[in-house]
């Protein structure tokens, strides 16, 4: 098998695989499709953990994994490569990147065992070359795909890990559309931008490090939801404001908490008439939330049955997105050539 993934490249092999968990599993299996715009979702730390070993490491992670349960996520992050972190004697990294055909079974075993997703973070490879990379694994525990990280360090680049392409992916899921960047992405704007104009409203951010307040700008500034995932404590979930819904700490190596996708990033002027129009109409099934000082409006359903858009549509607001584009298009037509 390890033969195959090999000459085959690691994401043919991993798509195969994925294919084959799915098969294999009964109508019944499945816990839950929970197709719903409120996912919980859970992300780790690698806080405080010692292994002695990969397959001690695997285990080790998996129980954490497993810690979360209770909150029943829809989707689970873990941190940057985190197989052979701390590992003793760890080999160099072609030959980790070639365990991976070893290592992700177990995982997609658990996204298919808790019907979850889970993005998992480890050295790769594809075509001959080795990545940095997030697997993201769907419910059945089949892999849906990977992003590999488009800007490792000097380090990394020195030891064979290849930078990965400059138009990162996102994944649809049952309950939106997902993006990852991994650590040192996070100096580069470009990828974060390109996977917020694909649509996605979560990005996942495995890393070696915590990230700070740099997670809280880029929340707003792509108007998405942000999961960090990172070695040290804090991982952290980042709502589309730059606010910390939740994270993990000094009592917890782990953070779960609900995320409202049916929510809207608005520039409130010139449509504050609408926002209110919007809110007195529906008063107690939907939140408008003014920033004062930004000129920012998040618009909220809290009704199940009242998506977001059609919020929107009604009151004839754009998003944030679309009404700086609609003044760029503006301006660039009455710009002296």
């Amino acid at each position: 098998m390890a033969e195959s993934w090999q000459r085959r490249g690691f994401l043919k092999g991993a798509l195969a695989m994925g294919a084959a968990a799915g098969a294999g599993v009964s109508a019944a299996q499945p816990k839950e499709a929970r197709p719903n715009r409120r996912p919980w979702i859970a992300t780790v730390s690698l806080d405080r953990l010692e292994p002695s070993s990969r397959d001690d490491m695997v285990k080790q992670v998996i129980r954490r994994m497993n810690a979360t349960l209770d909150c029943s996520p829809s989707l689970i992050c873990l941190p940057e490569a985190f197989p052979f972190h701390n590992v003793p004697d760890a080999p160099p990294a072609r030959q980790r990147a070639e365990q991976a055909v070893e290592i992700l079974p177990s995982f997609q075993a658990f996204a298919r065992d808790n019907a979850c997703w889970l993005v998992c973070p480890m050295l790769t490879v594809e075509n001959g070359r080795v990545y940095n990379s997030a697997v993201v694994i769907n419910r059945e525990g089949g892999v849906a795909g990977a992003y590999h990280k488009m800007h490792p360090t000097t380090d990394e680049m020195e030891s064979g890990i290849h930078p990965g392409p400059a138009d990162p992916p996102v994944f649809d899921t049952d309950f939106g559309r997902i993006g990852c960047q991994i650590c040192f992405d996070i100096n580069w704007r470009g990828g974060w931008d390109q996977i917020s104009a694909k649509g996605a409203e979560i990005i996942v951010w495995p890393s070696a490090f915590p990230g700070g307040r740099m997670l809280s700008g880029l929340a707003w500034m792509t108007k998405t939801v942000i999961v960090s995932s990172t070695r040290p404590a804090p991982s952290r979930i980042v709502d589309v404001d730059g606010e910390e819904l939740t994270d993990s700490g000094r009592f917890e190596t782990w953070a779960c908490a609900p995320v409202n996708l049916e929510k809207a990033f608005i520039h409130i002027w010139p449509y504050t008439r609408q926002l209110d129009a919007l809110r007195a109409k529906y008063g107690q099934r939907a939140r408008v939330k003014k920033y004062h000082l930004e000129d920012w409006a998040i618009v909220e359903s809290l009704d199940e049955t009242l998506p977001v858009a059609d919020l929107l549509r009604e009151f004839e607001i754009p998003l944030h997105r679309e009404h700086i584009r609609m003044a760029d298009d503006m301006q660039r037509e009455m710009r002296p050539a």
